[in-house]
């Protein structure tokens, strides 16, 4: 489901990456974990089809996915990739059910999976509600949501544990694997949080400077 082979990227050449193989059947697990400055987020955007490596291929549902420009690309990623962020990028001038609702807009589908979803991770009474009133958890969650609205066929989460507690930590991750089996994704998480190195047992660690 999920290939990524010879790929190479720096800023500069001070600053080059360690970039692992790898290669994830539909529904596999995997934890990329490393120190700050490593390249977790780099490698992630790479993945993600955010940032285009210097050489070497990322494919996705036998599609190389920097084959693909502009709104193709857009396009692509928003139906096959999730993408949660470390910070929940959801805008602020709508409420969670649109928050959803666009994912479905700029991917160009049109779901079923919104109330379901909302449901199924403990929000769906915030569906209405301004995403200024959530809490860090629950705006966390609609991240998650918004992340699997499309049924991705990739879910990428960039520290989704990092500003969460104990106990929060350990739900979100386990939530992430619940999310990616029932709807049979690939999941990469990367993250230099300790924590959730019991929780997923296929690991990458990668090294760099803090």
């Amino acid at each position: 489901m999920l290939q990524a082979k010879n790929i190479e990227f720096h800023y500069n050449s001070d600053l080059k990456f360690q970039i692992p193989e790898i290669n994830l059947k539909s529904g596999e697990q995997l934890l990329i974990i490393g120190k700050s400055g490593s390249g977790k987020t780099t490698i992630l955007n790479i993945l993600g089809g955010l940032l285009k490596p210097l050489s070497g291929e990322v494919i996705i549902d036998e599609t190389s996915v920097y084959s693909l420009t502009g709104g193709k690309l857009d396009k692509f990623r928003g139906k096959n990739i999730g993408i949660i962020f470390q910070k929940p990028h959801i805008l602020a001038a709508l409420n969670v059910e649109e928050n959803l609702k666009l994912a479905n807009f700029f991917a160009g589908e049109k779901s079923d999976l919104i109330q379901p979803l909302l449901k199924e991770l403990g929000i769906y009474e915030k569906r209405k509600a301004n995403v200024n009133t959530l809490s860090e958890g629950e705006a966390q969650r609609v991240s998650i949501a918004r992340a699997l609205v499309n049924n991705p066929k990739v879910i990428l989460a960039d520290e989704p544990t990092a500003s969460l507690d104990d106990e929060n930590a350990s739900i979100v991750v386990k939530l992430l694997k619940q999310q990616a089996e029932k709807y049979n994704a690939a999941l990469i998480i990367v993250t230099h949080d300790q924590r959730v190195k019991d929780l997923i047992f296929n690991q990458i660690t990668i090294g760099g400077e803090s």
